[in-house]
This record gives C-alpha cells, structure tokens and sequence, in this order.
C-alpha cells in the first residue's frame, strides 16, 4: 500500500528516525501530513534505563500493544471509572442473573488493574503527553 520495505516499516517502528521519502509514503496511505507523524512520534526506546527499570508486568502491557497506543493517564483513568461503574451495576444485577455477577467482577477485577496501571505508570512516567512531544 505505501510503497515501503517491509524491513523500513520496522525499523520505523522500532524508533529509528524515517527519511523524509518514507514519511510522505506513509503520510499518504494514512491521509494525515507530515507534521502529524513527526508530532506522533512517541516510542519507548527499549535500551534505556527508564524501559530497564520497568517491572516485569508494566513491559507485558507494553508487549500486549495497550501502551504501545500512546495511551495517556486521562484514558487509563477513565477505564477505570468506567469500568468501576459498570461492574458494580452488574454486580447488582447479578442478584437477578448469575451471568451479571460474573460479568460485574470480571469488571472489577478489570477496574483495579487499571488502578495498579495507573499508580505504576505515575511512578514510572510512562504516560504519553501530546504537549511534550510537540515542544520536543
């Protein structure tokens, strides 16, 4: 579709700097400008100190392409609301329907892991911040 190397595609991917061919070719195929990429660029460069010191856990999102979307900590809160919300009215419910009890704690358990995502992103500042990037 772009006209890319398979191989230019990864190593994009991967962190290192794109030639200005390369971004007009993927620029075109994702109708957005060249300055929208550049201003996207956000990766987690997996040979500093800051990726080493992560937990275990915290690189597994990373490697399950959660954070690996630019998720910022206004997203991963509002998960967490939502998902708060929701489990405790289908645990509610579930007083009507089993399947709604299993739901509402699968919900749950959802919502506090978004709390511990939180908390260990604060603590490693992991979080995407679109302002920085751009003054960068």
């Amino acid at each position: 579709m772009s006209g890319l190397n398979v191989r230019t595609i990864q190593r994009i991917e991967s962190g290192h700097k794109a030639r200005l061919e390369s971004l007009k070719c993927l620029a075109t195929v994702l109708e957005v400008d060249i300055d929208t990429l550049n201003r996207e660029a956000y990766t987690m460069d997996k040979d500093t100190a800051g990726w080493q010191n992560l937990p275990f856990w915290l690189k597994c999102w990373f490697v399950l392409n959660f954070l690996s979307i630019r998720t910022t900590r206004v997203a991963a809160v509002r998960i967490q609301v939502i998902s708060h919300a929701f489990g405790f009215l289908f645990c509610v419910l579930g007083l009507i329907n089993e399947a709604a009890l299993v739901g509402g704690l699968i919900l749950l358990a959802n919502a506090y892991l978004f709390a511990l995502l939180t908390w260990q992103g604060d603590k490693y500042g992991i979080w995407y911040d679109p302002e920085e990037v751009a003054t960068a």
